[in-house]
C-alpha cells in the first residue's frame, strides 16, 4: 500500500519558500474563475487521460537527508508582508515528492503560474538540486504559521492535504478523491495537477485545485481558515467520470492505527499506545451518534455504515493523555481529528472504513470515506459541498454520553482458566448525561451481535469515577469470520449512550 509517508513525504514543516514581488509570472496573466475551472475539468474528462511524464532519475539521489539540506529563503514567501498565517512555500521534487505541479496567484480575476526556479533555495554547492538545475520544479505548498516558524496547512502528493490543527501538530491526513479504495485490484490516486492560490479579505486563502486521473478528473475549490480553536476547509467539489470505477469515495481521510490500549497483544514497541487516530465517529441522517474504535485487523476488512443525509462522519483523536503513549518526540496525544460536515443533502450511500493490518507506525492503514449510492458510471457528474474541521475536541455537543475506553481481551472470570473461543470487551461511557444514574435507577444495556453470541454480561457504573458507566461482554464467535457489536445504554426507552460498534478477532 502507498503510505502516507511516501505520498506527502514533507508536509510536517521540511521547507520554506516565495514574496510575490520577487517571482517572475509567466505571460500577461490569464482569466480565470470557478466556472472556469470545472468547465476545463470537464473538457479534460472527454479526452484521454494524459500520461504521466518520468520523472529525472536524479530525483533518486534527493532523500530524506538530502531534503533536509534544502531551506527556503524566508524573503521568498508568497504575501509574507501581510504580517499574519498567510505567508505561502513551495515544496521543490524529491526522491518522494516526484510528480511536479503547476501553482498560480490569482489576484482580481486573473491568474499569473510561479515560475520555478532553484534559486528560491538554498543548499550546498554539491547538493543534487544544483545538478537538477531548472530541471526541477514544485510538488506542492504550504501555509506557514505568523512569524515563519512551521506551517498549519500543506498540499503535497496525489490530492493529499493537511493540517496541524488547533493543537499544531500534523497527525491524519484528507485527499481529494478515492476511488476503489479496499478492493482486490489496485486503488487509483489521482493527481491534483494544477493549483491556483487567491488570499481573501478576511485573511483566509482560497486554493483551487484540477484534478486529473484515468478514471475521473475534478475541479476543487477549498477556503481555508484558522479560527480560535480549530482550522477549517469549506470544500466545493466538481467530478466528471472518464470511466466507470466500482467504489468512489468521497471526504476520504487517511490515518494510521497501530494499537491502543485495547490491543497491547499485537504490540512488540514499549510504547503504551501508537496511533493518529482511535475511532471513526458518525452523525447519521436520523440522528444517532455512533463511535467504532478502530481496528489493526488479522486481514483486511472493508465495513460500510449505510445511511442517508449523514450530518457528519470524521476519524478522532479522542485520547488526550500524554501518558497513555509517552511519546514526547511526535506527541500523538495532539494529533487532530477531522470532521466531516457535509453541506445539503447528500442523499443515499455508505461511510466506509478501510483497515489494513499493519506491524509499524510509518504505515497509513486505515480510510474513511462516503460512499454514494448512485454509480459512478463513465460520463457521471457528481458535486458536493462540505466542510472540513480540524479540531482538538468534540465536533459538537453530545447529548449523550460517549465512549472514553475500550479494552479486550480473553473471555471469562478474572482468576479462572480462560473460555477458549471467547472474548471479553469492556466499553466505557461517561458524560453528563449520566448523571444521578445508580443502582436504584439503573441503565440497562441494549446490544446484538452478528456471527457470534454474548454468553455473559453486565452494566455498572465505576466506582470512584463521576458519570461513567462500564459495559462488559463476553462473546462466543462462530467461525473464523469476525464478531459484530452494536451497543448503547438506556434509561427505559431511551438512549442515554452513543451507539458503539466494534469487531472481535
Amino acid at each position: 500500500m502507498t503510505t502516507r509517508r511516501d505520498a506527502i513525504f514533507g508536509l510536517a514543516g521540511l521547507l520554506a519558500l516565495p514574496s510575490f514581488k520577487g517571482w517572475a509570472a509567466t505571460g500577461k496573466g490569464k482569466p480565470f474563475s470557478w466556472a472556469m475551472l470545472k468547465e476545463q475539468a470537464l473538457a479534460l474528462s472527454r479526452r484521454p487521460a494524459r500520461a504521466i511524464a518520468a520523472s529525472p532519475a536524479l530525483l533518486d539521489r534527493i532523500d530524506y537527508d538530502a531534503v533536509a539540506k534544502i531551506e527556503f529563503r524566508p524573503e521568498k514567501t508568497l504575501w509574507a508582508g501581510h504580517g499574519d498565517a498567510t505567508g505561502v512555500r513551495f515544496f521543490p521534487l524529491s526522491k518522494y515528492a516526484r510528480q511536479p505541479v503547476s501553482i498560480a496567484v490569482v489576484e482580481k480575476g486573473v491568474a499569473r503560474e510561479i515560475r520555478y526556479s532553484p534559486s528560491l533555495y538554498d543548499f550546498p554547492p554539491d547538493h543534487p538540486m544544483a545538478t537538477l538545475g531548472k530541471g526541477g520544479g514544485f510538488s506542492g505548498f504550504r501555509i506557514m504559521n505568523k512569524g515563519g516558524i512551521g506551517d498549519w496547512l500543506a498540499f503535497q502528493g496525489a490530492s493529499y492535504f493537511r493540517s496541524a490543527g488547533p493543537l499544531h501538530q500534523y497527525g491524519l491526513s484528507a485527499r481529494g478523491i478515492a476511488v476503489d479504495t479496499g478492493l482486490s485490484k489496485p486503488e487509483e490516486f489521482p493527481n491534483f495537477t494544477h493549483f491556483w492560490l487567491e488570499l481573501g479579505a478576511n485573511g483566509s486563502i482560497t486554493t483551487y485545485a484540477l484534478l486529473e486521473g484515468p478514471s475521473v478528473t475534478g475541479a476543487y475549490r477549498i477556503e481555508n481558515r484558522q479560527e480560535a480553536d480549530q482550522t477549517v476547509q469549506d470544500v466545493s467539489m466538481a467530478l466528471y467520470m472518464r470511466d466507470s470505477v466500482e467504489r468512489l469515495g468521497i471526504a476520504p481521510l487517511t490515518s494510521m492505527f497501530w494499537y491502543d490500549e485495547g490491543h497491547r497483544a499485537i504490540a512488540h514497541d514499549w510504547r503504551p499506545e501508537i496511533h493518529d487516530s482511535d475511532g471513526l465517529a458518525m452523525h447519521t441522517g436520523a440522528g444517532e451518534r455512533i463511535w467504532r474504535p478502530l481496528n489493526n485487523p488479522p486481514r483486511l476488512q472493508v465495513n460500510s455504515f449505510a445511511d442517508h443525509g449523514p450530518r457528519g462522519f470524521g476519524l478522532m483523536q479522542r485520547d488526550r493523555n500524554f501518558d497513555h503513549y509517552q511519546d514526547d518526540g511526535v506527541f500523538y496525544e495532539k494529533r487532530p481529528s477531522l470532521w466531516i460536515e457535509p453541506k445539503g443533502d447528500w442523499g443515499a450511500g455508505a461511510v466506509t472504513l478501510y483497515e489494513i493490518p499493519t506491524t509499524r507506525e510509518i504505515d497509513d492503514n486505515i480510510v474513511a470515506f462516503w460512499t454514494p449510492a448512485i454509480p459512478a458510471t463513465s460520463g457521471a457528474q457528481f458535486t458536493y459541498d462540505y466542510r472540513m474541521r480540524w479540531i482538538g475536541g468534540e465536533p459538537e455537543v453530545l447529548p449523550v454520553a460517549r465512549v472514553i475506553n475500550c479494552w479486550s481481551g480473553q473471555g471469562g472470570n478474572p482468576g479462572h482458566a480462560p473460555q477458549a473461543g471467547v472474548t471479553k470487551v469492556v466499553v466505557d461511557f461517561a458524560g453528563d448525561r449520566l448523571e444521578g444514574r445508580d443502582h436504584l435507577s439503573p441503565l440497562e444495556p441494549v446490544f446484538t451481535v452478528t456471527n457470534g453470541k454474548v454468553i455473559n454480561s453486565g452494566c455498572y457504573r465505576v466506582h470512584g469515577l463521576d458519570n461513567v458507566w462500564r459495559l462488559v461482554l463476553d462473546i462466543e464467535r462462530n467461525g473464523a469470520e469476525p464478531s459484530d457489536i452494536r451497543a448503547y445504554l438506556r434509561f427505559g426507552h431511551e438512549a442515554f449512550t452513543e451507539t458503539f460498534l466494534y469487531q472481535t478477532f
